[in-house]
């Protein structure tokens, strides 16, 4: 039996979606900062590259390129990219049932 927008599926699959959207835009703003190379004595930068390398632990270092930009694009950026599909995948499943 399939369930209405208000079943408790889609707002289980919209928390999900949020929490992966939120995940990857505290990456994405890490990259943004380290490239243009913001101050890392501030607070808030320390705290979103902290929350960054938390979240890619798995992938942060996961590339070895000369340049230490590509290494953060790359290696951070993956792990952007997975939170992304593999959150919308699991809340459009849940959005299903």
């Amino acid at each position: 039996m399939l369930m209405s927008r208000n079943g408790r599926g889609w707002h289980a699959g919209t928390v999900i979606a949020v929490i992966a959207d939120i995940m990857a835009a505290i990456i994405g703003l890490w990259i943004l900062m380290y490239l243009l190379d913001a101050n890392r004595a501030n607070d808030l930068v320390q705290f979103i590259q902290d929350a960054a390398r938390w979240l890619a632990g798995w992938s942060h270092d996961l590339f070895t390129f000369d340049e230490a930009w590509a290494r953060v694009v790359c290696g951070y950026g993956l792990a952007a990219i997975v939170y992304l599909f593999v959150g919308h995948m699991a809340a459009n499943r849940l959005r299903r049932y």
